[in-house]
């Protein structure tokens, strides 16, 4: 009888989305862009990885260099998300930490049979946006590469032939940095929870991105240089951009990325949990 009630049955549930987790999703694309700032951020994160990456393609010379030219010019390209992954952090932090400043969770969790759907789509909303941003700064990069480098000298003469996907280094690294982003986003999300407060997670995950990497600077012991590089998220994880001279590096491309994966996995598996049995 229930199925040919209005409304009833299997099939309106079908038709009122993906259950609840289609629900929360949609609650929060809604929610994350009512905000002025997320547009902005968006806008940010496109605009300082491409630009950064113009300008670093823009002054460089392949007087000199050699012949093959040992530039890595795919992750001078690339270099720009070492700055723009600041505004990944702020969006992913914002997102959920806002709700936390003006008491919106209670709202959010109330909607929802269990409390972690309400968070799941919330992280899985602001990986989907860092994605779609980092997919578009990426492959704008690479493109101002490919028409800055030729004029600079870099040419298939001298061992640099056009960036292009169809070379699987670059197509790795173009891959690798477009995840690196998304994990940095999640990292911060679930940083986020944890912490519930905005300025103390932004602050948290940007000291944690930045800061092993002045420290094995000033760090004179080679062992732990070589330590830091290894297992800090930001040095590990844009090993991904690296497509010449791998063997000298601390850590492989991949191993890197999963390194970051493996901080990222820990904030949200623990954001999860901490969301789900104390008071929001």
């Amino acid at each position: 009888m229930s199925g040919s009630e209005p409304g009833g049955g299997r099939g309106s549930a079908h038709r009122r989305g993906a259950g609840p987790i289609g629900g929360a999703m949609n609650a929060e694309w809604t929610k994350l862009w009512t905000v002025q700032s997320t547009g902005w951020l968006v806008l940010a994160i496109v605009a300082l990885t491409v630009g950064i990456g113009l300008a670093m393609t823009g002054t460089l010379n392949s007087d000199g260099c050699g012949t093959p030219c040992p530039e890595d010019t795919v992750r001078l390209s690339l270099f720009g998300v070492r700055l723009s992954q600041a505004g990944v952090v702020v969006l992913a932090v914002l997102a959920v930490g806002n709700e936390y400043a003006t008491g919106m969770v209670h709202t959010s969790v109330m909607a929802l049979p269990r409390r972690a759907w309400a968070l799941a789509g919330k992280f899985a909303v602001v990986a989907g946006t860092v994605l779609v941003a980092a997919t578009v700064a990426v492959g704008a990069s690479l493109l101002v590469g490919r028409w800055m480098l030729p004029g600079r000298g870099f040419t298939a003469a001298n061992g640099h032939p056009a960036l292009s996907l169809a070379d699987e280094p670059t197509r790795r690294a173009a891959l690798g940095t477009v995840l690196y982003l998304v994990l940095v986003a999640l990292l911060s999300a679930g940083a986020a929870v944890l912490v519930r407060d905005t300025a103390g997670a932004i602050t948290g995950v940007l000291v944690l991105l930045y800061v092993a990497p002045l420290v094995a600077a000033l760090v004179s012991n080679a062992r732990w240089q070589r330590w830091l590089h290894r297992y800090s998220p930001m040095d590990a994880g844009l090993a991904v951009q690296v497509t010449r001279h791998l063997e000298p590096q601390d850590i492989g491309p991949w191993a890197g990325l999963g390194v970051l994966a493996v901080y990222a996995a820990v904030a949200v598996v623990a954001a999860l949990v901490m969301f789900e049995v104390r008071d929001a």
